[in-house]
């Protein structure tokens, strides 16, 4: 495991890029397949990550709290051959495991990470109505597996950008795994 933060390489106000993958439900998903929601989050993530397995349960509850206005999808992007807990098979046995409500992906050719400029897991990005990156960040303050969380960073902003409130901040860096690159 190599410990990661997130890199500010897509910058705020940017397009989200397009993609094309596909869920663990064996459907193919694009950014038009979440064009009925006001927000979108991008969460790159993986099975084996240590920094990602308790950030699933947060990420259940934004779905579930915010399911009118927030689509979120989990992307993993990571090489499965040295990493086998992250193969496709085993991203379906998660997702039914750990009751995830929102949509898992497999990136095979690595190609979104590198859109995104994604470098860790997790590693998430918020896109409003248009599209346009508004956030880049944590998910919540919890930067060690195990740590009290004591602010829930991802629900405040999307509450505020929901109410078209203004952000404080809009980078804070999320800490994990390095992306496992093919070589």
């Amino acid at each position: 495991m190599v410990l990661t933060e997130s890199n500010k390489m897509l910058e705020i106000g940017a397009k989200a890029p397009d993609f094309s993958v596909k869920g663990t439900d064996g459907k193919i998903y694009t950014l038009d397949s979440f064009k009925d929601k006001k927000l979108l989050l991008v969460v790159f993530m993986c099975n084996h990550c240590p920094y990602v397995k308790p950030k699933i349960e947060p990420l259940k509850e934004l779905q579930e709290k915010y399911n009118d206005d927030l689509a979120i999808i989990g992307i993993n992007s990571n090489d499965p051959t040295n990493y086998p807990e992250d193969s496709f098979e085993n991203m379906q046995r998660l997702v039914e495991e750990k009751g995830i409500n929102f949509v898992y992906a497999v990136d095979e050719t690595q190609e979104v990470a590198k859109a995104y400029g994604a470098s860790c897991t997790p590693d998430p990005f918020l896109f409003d109505e248009e599209r346009k990156l508004v956030f880049h960040g944590r998910i919540n303050d919890e930067m060690e597996p195990g740590q009290p969380i004591t602010e829930k960073t991802m629900d405040v902003v999307i509450r505020k950008v929901l109410n078209g409130e203004k952000l404080e901040q809009s980078f804070i860096p999320s800490i994990g795994c390095s992306i496992k690159w093919k070589e």
